[in-house]
């Protein structure tokens, strides 16, 4: 499956670092290879505010992993780099969420995809954007009008 996009976020524990290891952690997978990757952005946090900025990117993935399996892997990964959820969009030492999965359209309950949030988040959108600039999003639409309603909201490229 081409065209499948993973979003990456981390405010604790050397958050870039963490990034870095879960984009190789990510390509070791079998069944999935990493294609391309956005620069680091710099955002401060959605939910709480007494907690760190966040680092954030997007990368491009090839694999043959239906949906689920890939978010089971995504899962796994998270745990390995000491991933807890103590409160809503609370601070973590990784986070990945299964944003586009080719062109599918997938609602279950575990499941959303493209997820509900791309359009709406900064940090997903513009680094989305750096590497996929005319991509058409599954029941959103085309990346350069969503961009136009998607301002920075502080998010900063950091490489």
């Amino acid at each position: 499956m081409k065209g499948v996009f993973i979003g990456l976020g981390s405010n604790l524990a050397e958050p870039m670092a963490q990034i870095h290891s879960a984009i190789e952690a990510i390509d070791l997978l079998d069944d999935v290879s990493v294609v391309s990757k956005s620069s680091l952005y710099s955002s401060p946090p959605m939910g709480p505010q007494d907690q760190p900025d966040y680092i954030n990117a997007v990368i491009e993935i090839d694999t043959t992993l239906f949906a689920h399996k890939l978010l089971d892997q995504l899962q796994e990964i998270e745990q390995q780099q000491g991933r807890v959820r103590q409160r809503h969009w609370g601070e973590r030492t990784i986070d990945l969420d299964l944003l586009i999965y080719g062109g599918n359209t997938l609602e279950d309950e575990r499941l959303n995809v493209p997820h509900p949030g791309i359009a709406l988040r900064s940090f997903v959108l513009h680094p989305l954007a750096e590497i996929a600039p005319d991509l058409i999003i599954p029941t959103l639409g085309a990346m350069q009008e969503l961009l136009k309603n998607c301002p920075l909201d502080g998010l900063q490229r950091i490489d």
